[in-house]
């Protein structure tokens, strides 16, 4: 125990020592050093990494000796030029007077080999320089650059944001779009010149949406940009009422399993529309299969990753290609850039190994050999017309171009407020703080005209041009600007989507835009039913109900009709609903006027022949002066009916039901009172009977006149308290409306009703009573069967007039009056025209008194 006590203290005692003494001071690196390919250190250096190599060689490692370093394989030209492109930039700021005068800016260009272990490296080498020892006080200078450009893929670009943001160094980028990027509280020092995918999402779900494609298949790649960007797609697309049949990844690293698999599903899929949210090298693969398995006639959609890429338009393998659309960020014109590009030459920086490659990539020779095959001084840039030289699109370019000014306007912005502050202290440099902070307000105008500045989530303001691939004169495809999607316009109503439709062409180069729904659209008139287990977008029509209309396209519901309006036989339109009523110029109303007037006719002419033989016994029998009142009121019957036909008003509605009841009552009151005056006359004959002086004429006037007196009182009553007014039934029929006299009261209408059936029943049992009276014209048994008659009518009309619907309850009312009408007119008076005119031999007085 004592020995390990006295070893501890020994122990602590050298630490202490040697702490004191300043011997550890530094520690060396084990692995290589990490060199950036293009470099140029000058007064205030500027970091950037570009994927120059698409791929990296992976070793397996042995872990007993040093690693040697990573082969980065496949030269990529369109990222040696935004290499280009930057020192293109720093260069013309370095001429400038304007710009950071008295200063020079210098450059560290890395490549991170499109792998995202060697973009965190570059990262940390821009961060701590790489010299091979570090000591205790390296922590405490300022890093070898003050920002960081690139990379040019959002999951690099991910990884490098999540290492440099909490040593507060800005990370620009120039082609990381992923939207994940904004989220301010991973990534604080991330900055990029190119829009998030949030808004080309939005804009690709209106652009699908405003085509009319609600069916389409989409294809990423497997990787942040990809699996981001088509998240946001889909709630967007959602939104907007769009379905995705298929969603397939796929990343370059794939075998080839995985890409044919993509194509099969491709190509078994319903849907004509296929997005590509895709980065160049995870589609060329893919394009290569689907051009072997030769699968045309589908509408690509595209992003700005691929959509523009000069490579893809000029491989005739990919002509299927041809009406793709998709949106880029805007084109841009840099003066001087082409010059520029093709002024670089291996001789003029002989010991770097990149110019070397570039120079064998671009013309296919080689430093190491000599004669056939070998690169001599002759080589010229500038013949070459390949994607490094060609100057016509960069819009990704521009995007370096942009990221270099943001710098150079943030560190102009930062030495001059230095420079005019009275608390900085003399030799003060910027430092990576600083940077980032001034950073966030930067607001300047480059060469092309464009505004940059940055907003709270370190993205610029969204536009993209909208690009139709078409076909060219000399059969290669050239990108046509066709729209553009502005986020700074208001989204209401899609403003922020400008298409110019007329003069785009589609698939396979056609001018008939494709159709790709998983149902047909649903015509006016039919509703959506979503098929049970599939996406919304995959429906049946359903034709809407009576009485529903529906009248736009792709109706999810159908709406019902205001109360007074039906649906019109396409169901696309709410008309007026058809006002029934019993009118003059239906059969029906025809035929019951026609009648009407038959009764009154046949009434006027036994009238007529009445009063031709009103002096003959028949007439006279029974009181004349009754039987022509009778026929009077017989009359009004037939005409009454008419006050049923035709379009109901508040006038017609109160005269039909009272002109009804009033004359039924005069009608049946001189029947009764002709009832009484046959039972009165039979009194009579009998001896010291004088009945026949208590029920004269005067009497039978009175009678007739009280008892149609009281009808009158009952129908004032009614028409005081609550008339009958006309009424919309809207309730019977569904589908048309019912135009009816309401009763107001049917208290009212019931009285009128039963008052005249009392009277009816009463002259009914009187009649009964004298029919077997002796004489050989007995006028009660023919009042019998009249009664009989009207009283079976009336009876058997009170079902009918309530279960029928419509105008034919108007109609049953009407034909209960005539039938009623001409039951009274056939039965009583018709035995007297009889004798009059076939047998005059029995109209006499003698032939009346005979006994029966």
């Amino acid at each position: 125990m004592a020995q390990r006590t006295l070893l501890l203290l020994s122990l602590l005692m050298v630490v202490a020592s040697i702490y004191l003494t300043g011997l550890v001071q530094a520690c060396y690196l084990l692995g290589q050093p990490a060199l950036p390919q293009l470099s140029a250190e000058k007064d205030i250096d500027i970091g950037a990494i570009f994927a120059i190599h698409r791929n990296a060689l992976l070793k397996v490692h042995s872990f007993t000796s040093k690693p040697e370093p990573t082969t980065c394989v496949s030269l990529n030209l369109r990222e040696f030029k935004f290499a280009q492109t930057l020192i293109f930039a720093i260069e013309e700021i370095n001429n400038s007077t304007e710009l950071l005068p008295g200063v020079s800016l210098g450059y560290r260009i890395y490549d991170s080999c499109g792998s995202v272990a060697h973009t965190i490296q570059s990262g940390m080498a821009l961060m701590n320089g790489y010299d091979e020892i570090l000591n205790n006080m390296s922590c405490f200078r300022t890093p070898a650059v003050l920002a960081i450009i690139g990379e040019s893929t959002s999951s690099p670009t991910i990884g490098l944001a999540s290492v440099i943001g909490p040593f507060s160094l800005p990370v620009i980028s120039h082609f990381a779009t992923c939207a994940c990027l904004s989220n301010r509280k991973r990534y604080p020092s991330f900055f990029r010149t190119i829009p998030s995918d949030y808004y080309q999402s939005r804009a690709l779900a209106q652009l699908v949406k405003r085509f009319g494609w609600t069916w389409v298949g989409t294809v990423r790649s497997r990787s942040d940009y990809g699996n981001n960007g088509i998240a946001a797609f889909e709630e967007a697309a959602k939104q907007e009422g769009v379905c995705i049949e298929y969603s397939e990844a796929i990343f370059r690293t794939d075998p080839q399993e995985q890409y044919l698999k993509t194509v099969e599903v491709i190509k078994k899929g319903t849907a004509r529309v296929v997005l590509a949210f895709i980065a160049l090298g995870d589609f060329v693969p893919l394009l290569k299969i689907i051009a072997q398995h030769n699968i045309t006639g589908l509408q690509w959609v595209g992003t700005e990753s691929w959509i523009t890429s000069r490579t893809l338009a000029e491989t005739k393998e990919y002509s299927f290609l041809s009406g793709a659309v998709g949106f880029a960020v805007a084109n841009a014109k840099l003066v001087g850039l082409r010059e520029f590009l093709v002024n670089v030459h291996p001789d003029k920086e002989p010991q770097n190994e990149l110019l070397k490659e570039f120079w064998e990539t671009v013309f296919q020779c080689s430093f190491r050999k000599s004669g056939s095959g070998g690169c001599t001084d002759l080589e010229k840039l500038e013949e070459l017309q390949n994607e490094y030289t060609d100057v016509s699109e960069l819009r990704i370019a521009n995007k370096v171009y942009t990221a270099v000014y943001a710098i150079a306007y943030t560190l102009h912005n930062i030495l001059k407020n230095i420079k005019s502050s009275t608390n900085s202290s003399k030799g003060e440099q910027p430092t990576p703080q600083k940077v980032l902070e001034y950073m966030k307000n930067v607001r300047f105008t480059v060469k092309t005209g464009e505004e940059i500045f940055f907003d709270a989530s370190g993205d610029p303001v969204a536009r993209y041009d909208l690009v139709n691939w078409q076909p060219a004169q000399d059969g290669s495809l050239q990108f046509t600007h066709v729209g553009v999607y502005d986020s700074s316009l208001p989204s209401e109503q899609h403003q922020r989507l400008q298409v110019n439709q007329e003069h785009m062409l589609w698939a396979e180069n056609s001018g008939q835009l494709p159709v790709s729904m998983c149902s047909e659209s649903c015509p006016p008139g039919t509703r959506k039913a979503v098929q049970k287990g599939r996406p919304v977008c995959c429906y049946d029509c359903i034709p809407c109900a009576e009485g529903e209309i529906s009248n736009g396209t792709d109706s999810s519901d159908c709406f019902p009709c205001d109360l007074e309006y039906w649906s019109n036989e396409r169901k696309d339109r709410c008309v007026l609903k058809v006002v029934e009523f019993l009118s003059y110029t239906e059969i029906m109303g025809m035929v019951l006027c026609i009648f009407s007037f038959i009764g009154v006719l046949l009434t006027a002419m036994v009238s007529f022949l009445f009063y031709l033989h009103k002096e003959t016994p028949i007439v006279r029998a029974n009181n004349s002066e009754l039987s022509f009142l009778l026929l009077f009121s017989l009359t009004l019957c037939f005409l009454c009916s008419l006050t049923f036909i035709g379009r109901p008003t508040e006038w017609s509605c109160m005269l039909r039901h009272t002109a009804f009841g009033i004359t039924f009552v005069l009608c049946i009151s001189c029947v009764l009172g002709k009832t009484i005056v046959v039972l009165m006359a039979f009194k009579a004959t009998l001896p010291g009977n004088s009945v026949m002086k208590w029920f004269g004429p005067l009497q039978q006037r009175l009678s007739v006149v009280s008892l149609t007196l009281i009808q009158v009182i009952i129908c004032v009553l009614w028409l005081t308290i609550s008339p009958p007014f006309p009424y919309k039934n809207l309730s019977y029929y569904r589908e048309k409306i019912i135009l009816e006299c309401n009763l107001g009261s049917a208290l009212g209408f019931w009285a009128v009703l039963g008052y005249t059936g009392l009277l009816s029943i009463l002259c009914f049992v009187l009649a009964f009573f004298a029919r077997k009276l002796p004489d050989n014209f007995n006028e009660a048994k023919f009042i019998t069967f009249s009664m009989l008659i009207f009283c079976a009518v009336w009876i058997t009309f009170i079902p009918a007039y309530v279960s029928s619907p419509g105008k034919f309850t108007v109609a049953v009312h009407i034909f209960a009056i005539l039938a009623s009408s001409f039951g009274l007119l056939f039965c009583i008076f018709a035995p007297k025209c009889y004798i009059i005119l076939l047998r005059p031999e029995k109209n006499t007085k003698k032939q009346m008194m005979v006994k029966a």
